[in-house]
């Protein structure tokens, strides 16, 4: 569960050391409307083209996207890309680029061909030489490396297989940073996990980590198990599963594993979405999140890559947006009129595999400390139905001058939270019987319960739901506001 402004501002002050294999990618946009007179291929009719960094330089660009700063070790050929990208990435506020030139070697770039219409990429021309570079190339990147690792918060080693994380380069990095008390994110290609023992996460694709795993690991509970096999075998913290559009699962050395499912997003290109979440993961995780705060960012920053064109970075701003949706629905729209629109809103948010989160109380007068315990709860949750205190219910809690704002305006005010996504109004003291209905997968309160006290505990227990306390925002009390008001009277 996580805050997610004050997690954005932790973020924005952290330093990155990035070190991968950097790239050029262009891209070739246009329209198919024939077949070739001299072959059986399809003739594009390029309108325009885009040059991005790509590769490991597009983790970079996400890193610095999200206002942290990056340090980036890399290598380019000595040629026109190369030199290209030495000067658009000095070009890019928050990287310090250190780049080794190879003059035995290409750039590496990358050409797709895409379908304006379909925005369907026909094909991809590729120039590189994906050999380990030499020693004295190697020696250099070390260099660079053990120098940056001191000012760093947290690593990440973004291995596209393109020669630059050697052996040698990837056991300097992890084993300096091991030293220096510093977290490793690693992005692999290597087949062979064990090449990156004790690195603090990996973050391979389902098919990476079926090869590597050497288990064909479809579902969640086999990716789980094979995840802790190969975690055990590289002493590795977590291992993260990118599914594509069945979502992440998360599993962690210690404690259960986590599952999020992807976002329902028009898909208009992938190029790069990977680099995205690595980064993403990694900025986080240096703020001081924890696994599953810094996983729930990582797949919200994924929708948001994979609705752009091109290979595309994700800004705080956007990923906040993606994370706590705006409140663009009408009043009507957030709150249940009756018992079936309640259960058409959770019948679909489960065939989503959404999780859903509720938390309650009477909400007279909204004040800090609510938004405070609401937000935090949408945090925790994919989906948040607030209960509210019906008017008759508030009395007999309050006595007979309260609610202060009649059931209905009190919704209205709620709805109007870009944090609730649902708001069910209850006549019961309590809202256990509304509990017993949304069966939420985590229930939330203050914390100035204990999580014994908290209504519908047992019941969300009872089939593995969470019960979360959010501490108070001291200071804010509906009873105080009211009594001062009167006094002001």
């Amino acid at each position: 569960m996580f805050d997610f402004d004050t997690l954005a501002t932790a973020m924005s002050g952290r330093t990155v050391l990035c070190v991968g294999d950097l790239m050029r990618d262009e891209f070739v946009y246009g329209e198919v409307a024939r077949i070739s007179p001299e072959a059986p291929a399809p003739v594009i009719a390029a309108t325009r083209s885009e040059r991005h960094i790509g590769g490991a330089g597009n983790v970079a660009r996400n890193i610095a996207a999200l206002g942290a700063r990056c340090i980036f070790a890399g290598v380019v050929g000595d040629d026109e890309a190369g030199r290209a990208l030495r000067a658009e990435l000095a070009a890019v506020p928050g990287i310090e680029a250190h780049l080794v030139t190879d003059a035995s070697r290409p750039t590496t770039r990358k050409v797709r061909f895409v379908s304006d219409h379909f925005s369907t990429h026909m094909l991809r021309a590729d120039w590189e030489i994906a050999t380990p570079v030499d020693a004295a190339v190697e020696n250099e990147l070390i260099g660079i490396v053990e120098a940056a690792l001191p000012r760093a918060d947290i690593v990440l080693l973004s291995d596209y297989a393109k020669g630059v994380l050697t052996v040698g380069v990837i056991r300097a990095t992890i084993d300096g940073a091991r030293r220096l008390g510093k977290r490793v994110v690693v992005d692999p290609k290597n087949a062979d996990f064990t090449v990156y023992r004790g690195a603090s996460v990996l973050t391979p694709n389902q098919r990476e980590f079926a090869a590597a795993s050497r288990r064909r690991a479809t579902t969640t509970p086999e990716i789980v198990a094979a995840a802790r096999e190969v975690m055990g075998e590289g002493a590795f913290e977590a291992m993260l599963v990118t599914r594509s559009e069945h979502g992440m699962t998360l599993v962690p050395r210690e404690g259960e594993a986590v599952h999020v499912p992807a976002h329902p997003v028009r898909v208009r290109d992938v190029s790069g979405a990977g680099d995205t979440v690595v980064g993403v993961l990694a900025v986080a995780l240096g703020a001081g999140a924890g696994w599953e705060s810094a996983l729930r960012l990582a797949n919200a920053a994924a929708a948001v890559a994979v609705g752009k064109q091109g290979t595309a970075t994700v800004s705080a701003a956007e990923l906040r947006r993606r994370v706590l949706p705006p409140a663009s629905l009408a009043a009507e729209e957030k709150i249940a009129a009756d018992r079936a629109m309640l259960d058409a809103h959770l019948a679909d948010w489960r065939r989503q595999g959404l999780r859903i989160g509720f938390t309650n109380g009477c909400f007279d007068i909204l004040h800090p400390g609510h938004v405070r315990v609401v937000t935090q709860a949408r945090a925790a949750c994919d989906r948040l139905v607030v209960g509210l205190n019906s008017d008759a219910s508030v009395r007999r809690l309050k006595g007979a001058d309260r609610p202060v704002q009649t059931e209905r305006a009190r919704a209205e005010v709620l709805a109007a939270l870009e944090a609730v996504d649902l708001v069910v109004i209850f006549d019961e003291d309590t809202p256990l019987e509304l509990i017993e209905a949304i069966r939420p997968g985590v229930l939330v309160k203050g914390s100035d319960y204990r999580p014994e006290q908290v209504v519908g505990h047992d019941v969300v227990t009872s089939y593995g739901g969470q019960v979360v306390l959010v501490d108070l925002l001291q200071g804010f009390s509906t009873t105080a506001l009211v009594e001062r008001a009167r006094r002001a009277r």
